[in-house]
């Protein structure tokens, strides 16, 4: 069996003129949790579909499990679970039902099927509320839910796309440690896209950034802050009107500033104290109000700008529609 979950090589991907995926080659070990970023337009959607074997490559190959997607799709699908950035649950049925009838698409025998349920909602802590309907559940436990239902065919890979878009930092939180039980206790392999970049920080053993159908950065979190090259980054926050003349302002101290969508960024260099004394007296000879100063250590976020130069932004989920593509039958 292959040590990877993942294998791509050479991946190719042409609409007409446009090379959205790029010669993309990436290995994803077994038991990582592994991130996948990138802004849009970047290439990041078409790779997850071509990893999902819902488009064809111009060129290029992916296995999933040591399964080629392309020459056996079926066998090959039959190793991934997939949880949608929209969640797909049936309000009018119980918990237990929505992943019964999951658990019978996929075939699960009936003995083995009332297990794996039950194993699925003590993971997911809905096991007090197997008998509740699922429309009365909360935007978190709707979340674990679907999560459960990924794991009913016993999948070697589950891919994630924005897995706690529009949920509170408590529900955030409990996704967070769902996935690291289930990377843990079920030796899965974890794929996911997010929005949040502190989320990829927090949970993912590497990260990958996409930029114009290119892998332009591979590494582990701690990697990539490394990339940044400095110790220091400064912020300053202000109207957006004033963003420009806070630039200029940097730009005077000798910070080479990026300007964001309510604030100023720039890595600090050595001496980052007196360069901010310094910004202070610049912004305050201009008499632009300042709604907050900080300075910290470079995180994802900072490196996500350096690499592609623009922030992540919400992306709108694209794989319910080919939800019925991964009606497989059940490989364990």
């Amino acid at each position: 069996m292959s040590e990877y979950s993942v294998q791509i090589r050479h991946l190719v991907k042409r609409f007409g003129s446009l090379t959205a995926v790029n010669d993309i080659n990436l290995d994803i070990k077994k038991g990582e949790i592994f991130g996948l970023l990138g802004p849009n337009g970047a290439g990041k959607s078409t790779t997850i579909s071509l990893i999902l074997g819902l488009i064809t490559p111009t060129s290029g190959t992916v296995m999933v499990n040591g399964i080629d997607m392309q020459k056996n799709p079926h066998a090959a699908r039959g190793q991934i679970g997939i949880v949608t950035q929209e969640t797909v649950v049936e309000p009018e049925l119980t918990a237990e039902q929505n992943l019964m009838i999951f658990g019978k698409l996929y075939h699960i025998p009936e003995p083995e099927l009332h297990k794996d349920i039950d194993f699925a909602l003590e993971l997911a802590d809905l096991k007090n509320f197997r008998h509740s309907y699922a429309g009365t559940f909360s935007g978190g436990m709707k979340r674990r839910l679907e999560t459960a239902k990924s794991l009913m065919h016993a999948p070697g890979l589950i891919l994630l796309d924005e897995p706690t878009t529009g949920l509170d930092i408590q529900n955030r939180t409990k996704i967070w440690d769902l996935l690291r039980d289930i990377n843990k206790k079920q030796n899965v392999t974890i794929l996911m896209t997010t929005q949040y970049l502190e989320e990829a920080d927090q949970l993912c053993n590497r990260i990958g950034i996409i930029d114009h159908g290119k892998l332009i950065a591979l590494g582990t979190p701690s990697e990539l802050r490394q990339k940044m090259g400095v110790s220091s980054i400064i912020e300053i926050s202000a109207d957006r009107e004033d963003l420009q003349k806070v630039a200029r302002a940097f730009e005077k101290v000798g910070l080479e500033a990026k300007i964001l969508s309510n604030k100023v960024t720039a890595a600090g260099g050595s001496n980052a104290t007196k360069k901010i004394e310094a910004l202070v007296k610049e912004i305050s000879a201009m008499k632009v109000p300042i709604h907050n100063i900080s300075m910290h250590e470079p995180t994802i976020d900072d490196v996500f700008l350096k690499l592609t130069g623009s922030e992540v932004r919400d992306t709108e989920g694209e794989y319910a529609g080919g939800r019925s593509d991964l009606m497989v039958r059940r490989g364990r």
